[in-house]
């Protein structure tokens, strides 16, 4: 396999961390203001992905950085022709980010429930865009010989995009319900769970049609592949240990489910990176749109160094923030300040056993 193969997976392997990291956190944020009947429910929802959401961002942008670097013609044509798309998801991204951190800033209700449809709309909005840019990869735009995009937004928006835009979504809802019945409890725990299990039978079949549409844009005939076969069997089995209380095991399904469908996009795209619905030679692909030899050895270098540093950093945030959420964490915490002054006695000392410690993975920041 060449380093430009190796960069291809590397970068197919980015997007699908994205996603599944991502995924939960965009599927909680929708699911905030249903699942939270009043201010402390939707805390407690918030807080489960508080310490967490950033960090998953950082796949995006590592991903975003591993085209630039190691397919610059890819990441031209793209985020030139995509551009005013991946603003959209910029501002969404960006806007998300602002309802976290502000929503704590006031105990106003009003002001709380504004920036609690921001979220969810925000949420609901950012996977349901990036599927329409992933879809356009596999379907195919107009560019032209000299690898321009010569199309509009709305060449962007054909029934297949929308199709994949509804079905990330939706994948994501489902993954965000199982996560919260995984770091929940009482209320919001079960309504989380109601939730999953209408969720789930929608999600595997609008997923299994998606898989066997692909397939067919992509030319590789009506019959699914593998991947979105088994997809379908993990959807069905989550809705299953969901309903069985089994929330790790459903958060496991759901997290291989939504890996293997956004690896069926890569997988149906290889061996090119942009398809061409103007000529098929003009096509862009994975050897002829790749960086110089040297800059992938360096690449590949940096990579194999840093990469298993920053998955153990990862790692190790999440076993840190791994216990469920409470009621009883939140209650009496409106503000930040509150929640500082109950981490510390009156001595001034950490309590460090207090209901918003660390370990009860509660972060007084941004979500209370």
């Amino acid at each position: 396999m060449g380093l430009e193969v190796f960069w291809f997976v590397i970068v197919a392997l980015l997007w699908t961390g994205y996603f599944v990291l991502e995924g939960f956190d965009f599927g909680v944020g929708m699911l905030a203001p249903i699942v939270g009947t009043d201010d402390v429910d939707r805390r407690v929802a918030i807080n489960t992905i508080g310490p967490l959401w950033d960090g998953n961002e950082v796949w995006v942008i590592t991903a975003g950085a591993a085209m630039f670097a190691a397919f610059p013609d890819w990441y031209a044509t793209m985020f030139s022709g995509f551009y005013v798309a991946l603003v959209l998801v910029l501002v969404v991204l960006i806007l998300r980010g602002v309802a976290f951190e502000f929503r704590s800033k006031s105990p106003n209700t009003r002001w709380r429930g504004t920036w609690d449809v921001i979220l969810a709309v925000c949420s609901a909005l950012a996977p349901f865009l990036w599927g329409v840019a992933l879809a356009n990869l596999v379907r195919g735009v107009p560019i032209d010989e000299a690898g321009n995009f010569t199309g509009t937004f709305f060449t962007l928006l054909n029934p297949y995009a929308l199709a994949a835009g509804v079905t990330l979504t939706l994948l994501c809802a489902f993954h965000g319900a199982s996560y919260l019945g995984l770091r929940t409890d009482g209320e919001v725990r079960r309504r989380a769970e109601r939730i999953a299990l209408r969720l789930g039978l929608l999600t595997a079949v609008v997923t299994l049609l998606f898989g066997v549409w692909t397939h067919v844009v992509a030319g590789r005939g009506v019959l699914p592949g593998p991947a979105p076969v088994l997809s379908l069997l993990l959807l069905f089995a989550a809705a299953v240990l969901v309903r069985d209380e089994r929330f790790g095991w459903a958060f496991t399904a759901t997290s291989v489910a939504i890996a293997l469908t956004v690896a069926t996009f890569f997988v149906d795209l290889y061996p090119n990176v942009m398809v061409s619905s103007t000529d098929e030679a003009y096509n862009l692909t994975v050897a002829g749109a790749a960086a110089g030899s040297y800059s992938l050895t360096v690449m590949t270098i940096v990579a194999v160094v840093f990469l298993p540093v920053v998955l153990l950093y990862q790692g190790w945030t999440y076993w840190v923030f791994r216990a469920r959420v409470t009621r009883a964490d939140l209650e009496g915490v409106r503000t930040p300040l509150d929640a500082l002054d109950r981490r510390a006695p009156a001595g001034g000392a950490p309590d460090g056993g207090g209901p918003d410690a660390p370990t009860s993975g509660v972060s007084p920041s941004p979500a209370d």
